[in-house]
């Protein structure tokens, strides 16, 4: 399935709160992110940044 670029994966309360606290409602803001910028944030961790990757990479897209 494909996730879409106009929302944020699944990825669990505490990262989704975390993505939306620093401005990011979209799956398509996150592309060129550092994964170490994001990895800072409370509430984000290996997991929720995999699928964030993966999520990306269906679109040709990728972190930072």
């Amino acid at each position: 399935m494909t996730s879409s670029l106009d929302a944020l994966p699944k990825i669990g309360a505490p990262a989704t709160r975390a993505l939306n606290g620093a401005g990011y409602t979209a799956l398509r803001q996150l592309a060129g992110v550092p994964r170490g910028d994001l990895a800072k944030l409370h509430g984000m961790g290996p997991k929720a940044l995999d699928i964030i990757q993966a999520a990306l990479t269906e679109h040709g897209l990728d972190l930072g």
